[in-house]
């Protein structure tokens, strides 16, 4: 009789044992579940927070990308149009000088044209060599209004040799003429302003 007594006390206190252990693990597993959902909670949240950020981030990029591509696209615009300005101011430009040069050799050739219709007339005439020498002296005097007209002088041959007017080509020493003295001219020089069209061809003493 005592061995079933004991035999009964020891199944009950399994049964209580087992019972308690599984109330402890049940509450151990409601807590871990509590604090699993609390955490995947504020984890959700701050991933929220997370995405919300990137998402204002990109939208601030896609905004600024958009004023970029409108600020390269007016630049590429400027650019275009100057281009095209520049290249029609470089054609405007040699035009105006090919223009400028043409009228330049008009007017010259036209003060010209009175000359050589002098010495036609002058080969046309008949008459002795006076007559012929009078002739060309005319036409010497028409082709120097000519020049006068253009605003060409002759170049000064005369005193002391000055490189940036004559060409010395011949050299003599001579102890009655000073230093650089200009003995004679070979070639007459002529200029327009200070632009200097021929130099003077001149033999120099000392």
């Amino acid at each position: 009789m005592v061995d079933n007594k004991e035999s009964k006390l020891n199944e009950e206190c399994k049964e209580n044992t087992s019972t308690e252990f599984e109330v402890g693990c049940d509450a151990a597993t409601e807590e871990c579940i509590e604090e699993t959902e609390a955490t995947s909670e504020e984890t959700s949240e701050e991933v929220l927070d997370f995405t919300k950020v990137l998402k204002d981030k990109v939208a601030a990029l896609e905004e600024e990308v958009k004023l970029l591509n409108n600020k390269l696209e007016t630049a590429g615009d400027r650019f275009i149009k100057l281009s095209a300005e520049y290249d029609n101011f470089r054609k405007r430009t040699n035009k105006e000088k090919e223009n400028i040069y043409t009228d330049a050799c008009a007017d010259v050739l036209k003060e010209f044209l009175p000359v050589l219709d002098n010495l036609e007339r002058s080969v046309a005439v008949g008459g002795d060599i006076e007559d012929f020498k009078t002739g060309i002296e005319m036409v010497i005097r028409g082709f120097k209004d000519s020049l006068v007209k253009l605003n060409v002088e002759e170049v000064e041959s005369e005193g002391e040799f000055d490189p940036n007017l004559h060409n010395a080509v011949m050299h003599i020493e001579d102890s009655s003429l000073g230093a650089n003295q200009i003995v004679e001219v070979f070639l007459k020089g002529y200029k327009r302003g200070d632009k200097v069209l021929r130099y003077s061809m001149v033999k120099v003493a000392n």
